[in-house]
């Protein structure tokens, strides 16, 4: 799928991959990081603190930053209220749609799915993507 025109264009702005804590409610993505699925996924696993059983695909993804609202669950280190986003810095993300644009797209699309989950189940928590 391709993102068309100035919306899409605007779109890939707002996301992107090194993480790391900020604040309980910022993490920094730096995509310059990110040079295969495998990098996306242990950066991820490590900054969010996703449970050793993590899967490392987006469904288990989407999973983990699902559940960043619900300690109980276990699945992040990283707890945000109901009531609060979480809001991903990306840095590098000219270089991630040049170098990884498969990745970024579906990091895009999977972070959207997230927000649907959230909605779904009345939850006020919503994960942002700034592009910096």
């Amino acid at each position: 799928m391709r993102l068309a025109g100035s919306v899409g264009h605007t779109l890939l702005q707002a996301l992107c991959c090194k993480v790391e804590l900020v604040d309980p409610m910022q993490i920094i993505i730096d995509f310059n990081e990110i040079e295969s699925w495998k990098s996306f996924h242990s950066v991820f696993s490590e900054i969010m603190g996703f449970p050793d059983s993590y899967g490392e695909n987006m469904d288990a993804w989407i999973d983990c930053m699902s559940s960043i609202d619900d300690p109980e669950t276990g699945m992040s280190t990283i707890v945000v209220k109901s009531n609060e986003n979480l809001d991903m810095i990306v840095l590098g993300m000219s270089n991630a749609i040049k170098n990884t644009p498969e990745i970024f797209q579906c990091f895009f699309e999977c972070t959207v799915a997230v927000n649907q989950r959230f909605i779904e189940t009345d939850s006020e928590t919503r994960l942002k993507i700034v592009g910096i």
